[in-house]
């Protein structure tokens, strides 16, 4: 059998404002300008744009935005990427919650939801992962098969190794075994459901669209016993 799997996968989790940057009264700009904008997303329009020296308050964030106060008290929502060189009133690097760049590596654990092909079957498919290093990852899934002439569920737990973890984009592979139940739909004749062991070997890319998002796109090779 052979299974198709694309996969969205959560990176990392949603974090509040950490100490080092809710104790940070006052920050000054390093980048040549701030972007103000109405709410926390590039949907929302600039009201101010706030330049290179000027010094700002940190009010609170919102997954990757962060509220700031101007001198004049103009309130706006900023992106945590234009932030993260600004500096404290004593020259110190701000901190700021969340997954920076660093969150590729420093994080645990993912969850996924993908959808794929199983010999013809379409599949939906819920994960977890655990990362035990960089570079070296466990991983759990459920998968509900729904074909033309039969459906089933399909449960498999394994093990994979991400060979650039560093990099926005990485080849892996895996390994693992489990389960599969499969139900035919037949009508006229008699049948009978079966369950069987199953074991996998798989390669696959995954790549950030942000620090805490990635795609997955996975070929998985199956034997079922």
């Amino acid at each position: 059998f052979r299974f198709l799997l694309t996969v969205f996968c959560l990176a990392a989790t949603l974090a509040p404002m950490g100490a080092g940057a809710a104790d940070a009264e006052a920050v000054v700009v390093q980048d040549p300008y701030l972007d103000l904008r109405s709410g926390p997303g590039r949907g929302f329009p600039v009201t101010q744009v706030v330049d290179r020296g000027a010094s700002v308050q940190l009010l609170r964030q919102r997954t990757d935005w962060i509220k700031v106060r101007t001198d004049r008290e103009n309130e706006g929502w900023v992106h945590r990427t234009q932030l993260e060189r600004t500096l404290t009133g004593d020259g110190a690097e701000v901190r700021l919650a969340g997954p920076g760049a660093d969150a590729r590596t420093r994080h645990r654990w993912e969850a996924s939801l993908g959808a794929g092909d199983f010999d013809g079957a379409d599949v939906v498919t819920v994960s977890v992962s655990y990362l035990l290093s960089e570079s070296l990852f466990v991983r759990t899934d459920v998968s509900q098969l729904l074909g033309e002439y039969s459906n089933g569920w399909l449960g498999t737990a394994g093990i994979g190794h991400i060979f650039m973890p560093q990099r926005r984009i990485s080849p892996f592979v895996a390994i693992g075994g489990g389960v599969v139940y499969v139900e035919p739909k037949a009508t006229l004749v008699r049948t009978s459901d079966r369950t069987n062991g199953t074991a996998y070997a798989g390669a696959g890319l995954r790549g950030y669209l942000t620090n805490r998002f990635l795609l997955q796109a996975q070929y998985r090779q199956f034997l079922v016993f």
